[in-house]
């Protein structure tokens, strides 16, 4: 078979060019596609089969070297802590860690240590309950089980242990912002 790649390239360079660039929604990227796409039916002149139209094959040539190309893209390494923009911009994100630094990790603990100070000084019947269930985790359910209490009674009493519980802090908070 007889090719001229001059006119075939003039024959489908716009068909081609238009249809990859649809894939791949780029100007330069649709163009290199293009000449690469007319680079491998030339090498491989010799596979196409004239059972079918040139064009089909042709075309089949192109649509995977657009599907290639968006798979590599999409492969590509991708930072967790940053991307490029569309314009080329490097644009960085910070993550806040699940994980307390040792400052933070120290303040936790003198809070936790500040709490139980407080909650010592509830009446026995609420500090416990608040152990339980914030110290603890149990339910309502498994706090009832457990000291043999109506359920009801249960979630009263707790009502009025965080209450209490409250009172005293924003009475702390009010002599330390004093100071």
């Amino acid at each position: 078979m007889e090719v001229n790649p001059n006119e075939l390239m003039h024959r489908y360079k716009d068909a081609i060019y238009f249809m990859v660039l649809k894939m791949v929604n780029n100007k330069d990227d649709a163009m290199d596609l293009t000449v690469s796409t007319f680079a491998k039916a030339f090498e491989n002149l010799e596979r196409y089969k004239p059972d079918f139209a040139f064009s089909t094959w042709l075309f089949r040539i192109a649509t995977n070297a657009g599907i290639d190309f968006l798979r590599k893209k999409r492969i590509s390494t991708v930072s967790i802590d940053s991307y490029v923009s569309e314009e080329g911009e490097q644009i960085n994100f910070e993550f806040k860690s699940n994980t307390l630094n040792p400052e933070e990790s120290s303040i936790k603990k003198q809070q936790t240590q500040l709490l139980k100070q407080i909650i010592d000084t509830l009446p026995h019947r609420y500090k416990i309950l608040i152990v339980l269930r914030y110290f603890d985790e149990l339910s309502y359910d498994e706090i009832a089980l457990q000291l043999d209490l109506p359920l009801g009674t249960v979630k009263a009493q707790l009502f009025r242990a965080r209450d209490l519980l409250s009172n005293i802090l924003n009475k702390k908070k009010q002599i330390d912002s004093d100071f």
